[in-house]
């Protein structure tokens, strides 16, 4: 009726437009309507079994559940971090039990499967569920069916539900520590770095590594700077060390990566003024600053309303050494000393160099490796003359002779404390001979 008798191609387009639009708005609705939490029992208990390991997967249902939290920040939700089959992974209820008036709600979720991932077949996820209105749940239980029996389905603890004070101001997650990892050196100099440059806290999702690196990372644990997330997920899935399918056609790329990386901000997004993410092998250098914290006052002064700093990663080749710091007693421990390595590769023509972050978590939706996928606020590239990532590793350009080779001392700056600092802990963790 609204269109009839009118001829006018314009007339035309607004009518498409105008019922397009409305039909639009009421499949939105009807959306929104079919995820919206229904009481399914009254006077229950909750009586499922609490989930405790870092990834419990799903009954013959292709669904890996790590996490869930209270995320607030649109509209009162619990958001599980997960890992799917991009493919046949279509529908899961959340099941949320409110005590003490025993109702249980099912929640229907949405599941976003993230953009980055790399053609495997699994890939990290966000399963959103909206909570119901007058409960703030302690547990969550997730079915591929909105009917069941509560009482068969794992329970999950939702974290993030009561805000906190930061009780640190930076936090770096490394994912994932497998491979029987070895290079005990270079990840003392690294975490002593990290001290050094303002680090409080260094999470690390450990698949696997060697008896003397379990040493290590025992005398970090004790003074309070390391947090293990165990990562056992080649015990579900066929993982590569690789990160694209067309590589090795496993299951899910580089040990997970990606959905370690999500957990991580989300696990620190009440603690932890900024999240950092790196590899134990990488180090975030300022250039113009004497550490992160009066590096990161001045990028923000310089850039308001930026949530996520992306650092410039440039490799220092570990074949090519400096005669410099050549500590006897170093060498008798596995790995890398850094100190010796102070010369970097050029760019590459036509190759963008990848980047890092140090993100405000709170701002993070979804994130890859590189750059963040979605947040609230912008995203900037730190230049090379206020900081760049020392990622001392094999060369990129093996063939370059050492002359191009470009030497970049920064690292040296810190020489000192941080010979210091390692020879602390090798001494306490019994790894440098004793006098």
């Amino acid at each position: 009726m609204l269109c009839a008798g009118k001829k006018s191609y314009f007339v035309a387009g607004v009518c498409i437009i105008t019922v397009t639009s409305m039909l639009t708005v009421s499949y939105l609705r009807l959306q929104r309507l079919s995820h919206q939490p229904q009481v399914i029992q009254e006077g229950r208990r909750c009586r499922g079994k609490i989930a405790n390991s870092t990834i419990t997967a799903l009954k013959g249902n292709k669904t890996f559940i790590i996490s869930p939290y209270f995320d607030d920040r649109e509209s009162k939700v619990t958001r599980l971090i997960g890992i799917v089959h991009h493919d046949d992974v279509k529908q899961l209820y959340c099941w949320f039990c409110c005590q003490p008036n025993g109702k249980i709600y099912v929640s229907k979720a949405k599941i976003d499967v993230h953009s980055d991932r790399f053609g495997f077949p699994y890939g990290a996820a966000d399963i959103v569920c909206l909570e119901p209105e007058n409960c703030d749940p302690t547990h969550v239980s997730i079915n591929p069916f909105p009917h069941g029996n509560i009482d068969q389905l794992p329970r999950f603890e939702i974290k993030n539900r009561k805000a906190e004070t930061f009780s640190v101001d930076f936090t770096v997650c490394i994912s994932a520590m497998f491979g029987n990892y070895n290079n005990v050196l270079q990840f003392i100099q690294s975490m002593e770095m990290y001290k050094i440059l303002g680090v409080q806290k260094v999470v690390i999702y450990k698949n696997n590594c060697s008896h003397l690196m379990e040493k290590v990372l025992k005398f970090y644990i004790e003074e309070g700077t390391v947090e293990i997330i165990p990562w056992p997920i080649n015990s579900h899935l066929r993982v590569s060390s690789e990160w694209h399918f067309m590589q090795d056609g496993m299951h899910i790329g580089y040990y997970g990566q990606i959905t370690a990386l999500n957990d991580c901000i989300y696990r620190n997004m009440e603690r932890s003024k900024f999240v950092v993410l790196n590899d134990a092998d990488e180090i975030i250098l300022p250039l113009k600053h004497p550490d992160w914290k009066t590096m990161m006052n001045s990028l923000q002064e310089q850039n308001p309303g930026t949530s996520v700093f992306l650092f410039e990663n440039h490799i220092f080749p570990e074949t090519v050494s400096s005669h410099m710091f050549n500590i006897s007693f170093w060498n008798t421990v596995p790995g890398v000393n850094i100190l010796q390595h102070v010369y970097r590769e050029p760019d590459r023509k036509d190759v963008i160099n990848p980047r890092k972050m140090i993100v405000d978590p709170r701002k993070v939706i979804q994130t890859s490796v590189h750059s963040v996928l979605h947040a609230y606020g912008n995203s900037v590239n730190v230049p090379m003359d206020v900081a760049l990532i020392y990622h001392c590793r094999k060369a990129l350009q093996r063939d370059l002779p050492r002359k191009s080779l470009i030497r970049d001392t920064t690292l040296w700056r810190y020489n000192s404390s941080l010979i210091m600092n390692v020879n602390k802990v090798l001494s306490q963790t019994m790894l440098r001979p004793q006098k």
